[in-house]
């Protein structure tokens, strides 16, 4: 190759490569332009879609989890709540049960104590109040005072006697021994109390057994 010939080369590649200059014929002009390839900026954008519904999709699940933990933590609140009442109640009634088998183990022993009074003819609302009697033996001022001591402790308790004779009858708070007939007396009126009844408010713990008219 001849020397002219390689300095029309070098020529016409410095033109190209001039900037602004017209490139010389049969020259491609080289561009500063980055050459961006389509089907990779398709798998960018798509990659980058797929990640955005990646994370959607984690966000809903992590939303559902919260809602099915928050349900259940109310549940279990609701569910405790309720235990925690039903508890108390029944607490209360066990209570109250064991305070009412109490007072009866008490009242039978005030049955006892009203039959040695009747016994010796003491009125039971003198023994209840009042001095003891004077010309009484030591035994019996101490059983006056015992039977006085267990009506303050059913007192104390809620608990209380009850004498309904004058009363129409009530199978609630009643038990008939006997009918008689009665003059002048409309039928089912207590005519007579033969055993004291026993409540607690609106719990008869022994229902007072009486005589009604006929």
């Amino acid at each position: 190759m001849s020397h002219d010939h390689d300095e029309q080369i070098d020529e016409e590649f410095l033109v190209a490569n001039t900037p602004g200059a017209e490139p010389a014929p049969g020259v491609d002009a080289v561009s500063d332009e980055p050459v961006v390839d389509a089907e990779v900026v398709d798998e960018g954008e798509a990659a980058e879609a797929s990640v955005e519904q990646d994370l959607n999709s984690l966000v809903e699940q992590a939303r559902n989890e919260r809602d099915e933990y928050l349900d259940l933590a109310q549940r279990t609140k609701a569910d405790f709540d309720n235990y925690r009442k039903r508890m108390a109640a029944e607490t209360t009634a066990a209570r109250g049960k064991g305070k009412l088998d109490v007072a009866a183990g008490l009242i039978e022993t005030v049955d006892n104590l009203e039959r040695v009074l009747a016994a010796e003819e003491i009125d039971l609302e003198t023994a209840n109040a009042g001095s003891l009697p004077a010309d009484a033996p030591v035994s019996l001022q101490g059983i006056i005072v015992v039977y006085r001591d267990l009506n303050n402790t059913l007192r104390k308790a809620g608990v209380e006697g009850f004498d309904p004779s004058g009363e129409a009858f009530d199978p609630t708070f009643h038990e008939a021994l006997q009918a008689v007939p009665a003059e002048g007396v409309e039928p089912g009126i207590v005519l007579e109390m033969m055993q004291r009844g026993y409540r607690s408010g609106d719990a008869v713990i022994r229902p007072a057994r009486v005589v009604v008219s006929q």
